[in-house]
């Protein structure tokens, strides 16, 4: 099984969103994928409440996806998950390059960036629609055999 990792910021919102939605998604395009995702600075989330967002779960629920049981709470990113995954992406170039130089000087120039804006600067529907429009774009590639 390949594995595919999202990264975000706190691991919180929009990662887990991905990391769900792929994990739902890729067994009926036929990929042998998995997802996971961890958080690359989990304390610019300490206000979060709970394991996941609630527009996470509110749209997941909207696609009629169930939430995986028991809910973890977010994870720190550390190398070993990175060196382990066939794929990784950010989730928005501008704020997770940064953090990926700074704390996986190696990885910056082999991660995938991806320009999904958080909560404070895109509403909820529209950067989690663009995540569905990015996953579905990444499991016609996978599926095609590239990434």
């Amino acid at each position: 099984m390949k594995q595919v990792l999202f990264l975000c910021t706190g691991n919180y919102y929009r990662s887990r969103y991905a990391e769900i939605l792929f994990n739902n998604l890729a067994p009926a395009a036929g990929l042998s994928w998995k997802a996971d995702s961890p958080g690359l600075d989990l304390n610019a989330g300490a206000g979060n409440l709970g394991p996941i967002s609630r527009f996470a779960v509110q749209r997941l629920e909207r696609r009629g996806i169930a939430l995986p049981s028991p809910l973890r709470f977010p994870q720190q990113a550390i190398g070993t998950e990175l060196a382990a995954a066939d794929l990784v992406i950010a989730l928005k170039e501008a704020e997770h390059r940064p953090m990926v130089a700074a704390r996986f000087a190696p990885w910056a120039e082999r991660v995938n960036y991806w320009h999904v804006h958080d909560v404070d600067q895109a509403l909820p529907d529209e950067a989690l629609a663009l995540i569905d429009t990015h996953i579905e774009e990444l499991l016609e590639r996978l599926a095609a055999g590239g990434r």
